[in-house]
């Protein structure tokens, strides 16, 4: 049997009547893996978490998500931990790759670790990596989450393990990615890892 993280009567028909509420639908479905990393794109808006929670509710799983640390600070700091968070600290970002990846390896049961890879809610150039290296590090899939603001639609698509080939995997992940749109659009980072630009030698 997978031991995948459950959630409870309560919280799903929470996500349903979210959902149901602003007129959404949920794509997709939970993996075979009982581990994974699930990649949250795009992020553009604070809106984004309560969608994501409702998604994940709606679809039968708690999941856990990282956030800046200043989140998890009183009076909002016990609620967010509750509803998944776990706080990082920026500038820090090797030691805390190794860390969590420890921390999905060593976990007996199910866990699912929502990342946004852009980091922030403002456009940049890149996507951070972490994702990507702790999907690597602790020998898990990376399941491409989405919202898309336009379709009124989330849910989850392909899982993808690294195949060590950056490059080619970002290919794939930006194909995904490629029609699902932030609630607002001027905000999207680029789907794109610094790593790619070294691999090429740019």
């Amino acid at each position: 049997m997978i031991a995948r993280p459950r959630v409870g009567p309560v919280r799903k028909l929470i996500g349903r009547a979210w959902l149901r509420a602003f007129g959404w639908h949920v794509e997709g479905a939970l993996p075979d893996d009982p581990k994974a990393v699930f990649v949250a794109a795009p992020h553009t808006s604070n809106w984004d978490l309560p969608f994501t929670l409702a998604i994940a509710w709606t679809l039968g799983t708690n999941i856990s998500w990282v956030g800046k640390e200043n989140l998890f600070r009183p009076p909002l700091g016990p609620f967010m931990r509750a509803l998944g968070g776990v706080s990082v600290v920026r500038g820090k970002s090797s030691n805390q790759v190794e860390s969590i990846a420890r921390a999905i390896r060593d976990q007996p049961d199910g866990v699912y670790l929502v990342i946004a890879p852009s980091g922030t809610r403002s456009k940049k150039d890149h996507w951070k990596s972490g994702f990507y290296r702790i999907a690597e590090q602790a020998d898990v899939p990376m399941l491409l989450g989405f919202l898309d603001y336009e379709g009124k639609r989330g849910g989850l698509g392909p899982a993808l393990r690294p195949s060590g080939d950056v490059r080619a995997d970002m290919e794939a992940i930006r194909a995904f990615y490629a029609d699902k749109y932030g609630k607002f659009r001027e905000r999207m980072s680029d789907v794109r890892l610094r790593e790619e630009e070294r691999a090429a030698g740019e």
